[in-house]
């Protein structure tokens, strides 16, 4: 009779959380192999290393940051996955792309495909904004940072991406001048992106 209380606590965990990891077991004291077993039982899908969900929880467009953020909390959207997050760029990222602290491991995940910037100090932990979705929260940079950013990183994702960026979150009113300038400052790019803010402002 156990097996069955643990099976019901295991599904109702799932159904609440989305995403379930193996190490959220613990919360509700619950053996692995519960996992193992519902898996097999066709209760339970795995949908990556560590990573299970009802079979009928259909991901939404968020699926592969949902899955990300469950396995590697301190991730922060960042750069093209921030922007489209954001609706701010017509481009589709083929790779999710997470900022983690400097001196970070790459996360170990079969899918989707990351791209990972180690940022460091204030340039990481400044303008993160946290947002639910599908029951798991995601942690991304706010419009002002993630357009910051794209100049900081511009040789990686090309300077008119970042100039897109800035153009339609100022058209579109969705950054200050003066967030602009507080993130330019932090990221250490002011002296960069000085002509392009006063040929806008």
């Amino acid at each position: 009779m156990l097996a069955d209380t643990h099976t019901q606590r295991v599904l109702d965990l799932a159904s609440q959380k989305g995403l379930l990891r193996a190490s959220d077991l613990v919360t509700i004291d619950a053996p692995r192999v519960v996992l193992t077993r519902l898996t097999a039982a066709g209760q339970l899908e795995r949908v990556g290393r560590g990573l299970y969900r009802l079979p009928d929880a259909h991901g939404s467009e968020h699926e592969g940051l949902v899955t990300i953020a469950t396995k590697v909390p301190q991730a922060v959207f960042c750069l093209l996955t921030a922007l489209q997050f954001h609706e701010l760029t017509t481009q589709l990222p083929r790779q999710v792309w997470i900022a983690m602290p400097r001196g970070s491991h790459a996360p170990r995940i079969d899918f989707p495909p990351i791209k990972m910037v180690q940022f460091t100090g204030e340039g990481y932990t400044a303008g993160v904004e946290e947002v639910v979705r599908d029951g798991a929260k995601l942690r991304v940079y706010g419009v002002a940072k993630t357009v910051v950013d794209c100049f900081k990183h511009r040789n990686k994702i090309g300077l008119d991406v970042a100039l897109e960026a800035l153009k339609d979150a100022r058209a579109h009113r969705r950054a200050s001048m003066d967030d602009l300038w507080h993130f330019a400052k932090i990221c250490r790019v002011a002296n960069v992106m000085r002509p392009y803010l006063e040929s806008i402002g």
